[in-house]
């Protein structure tokens, strides 16, 4: 499949991405839509969830993105496969994660993923980041009692403000007061493999609701 080239960023804040999504029928999407959910919020072009949805049919796989092409290279990538327990959707979590979280069979969110989110460094730009109170207190509500959130990102200024968020909520508690030295999935996404190969550090967490 040909590689689909897209804009690195996009202001999440910017008018075009303000409109939540209308969740799909999962009943159509999953073949089995009442199993575990892991949801990767930030997906990227999808490669986390390719590869842990053919190691675990008992498990489903959504991918959220708010870049429109890489989702539907991904799309047509799960379609080719053939997988019934992998979908990608093209929304902007910071303004869709309550209808989609609301329209989820209860108690299927078992694990959330949010991989090397995009950094804004400026300070003026901080509010475009992905994880906010907001987003957390969501997550917080549907996520199934003893859920995992796995953080991780190649910033540790970034890392820390992710940290801070989920810390800041009764509902969560992290498994460990330092970052972890090896990867809490079993694979591991595209940017964390470039990180590590240009021997850079991954600052990762995890945090589970009481």
């Amino acid at each position: 499949m040909a590689r689909v080239r897209v804009r690195q960023h996009v202001n999440p804040l910017s008018k075009a991405y303000q409109k939540p999504i209308t969740p799909p029928n999962w009943q159509q999407i999953y073949a089995h839509p009442h199993q575990p959910l892991h949801l990767d919020i930030g997906c990227a072009r999808g490669r986390l969830l390719q590869e842990l949805a053919p190691q675990s049919p008992q498990w489903n796989f959504l991918g959220t993105e708010i870049r429109h092409p890489l989702v539907d290279e991904a799309n047509r990538w799960r379609d080719e496969q053939e997988l019934s327990n992998l979908h990608f959707l093209f929304c902007n979590i910071n303004t869709s994660a309550a209808p989609l979280l609301q329209s989820l069979p209860e108690n299927v969110l078992q694990c959330v993923s949010i991989l090397f989110p995009d950094p804004w460094f400026k300070k003026r730009h901080q509010k475009r980041r992905m994880v906010q109170p907001s987003l957390v207190a969501l997550l917080a509500q549907y996520l199934v009692s003893g859920g995992r959130v796995i953080l991780a990102s190649d910033v540790e200024s970034v890392a820390t403000q992710m940290w801070e968020c989920f810390a800041a909520h009764p509902t969560f508690a992290c498994e460990s007061q330092q970052w972890l030295p090896e990867n809490p999935l079993p694979t591991a996404s595209e940017r964390e493999i470039a990180t590590l190969n240009k021997g850079e550090p991954v600052y990762r967490t995890v945090f589970v609701k009481k």
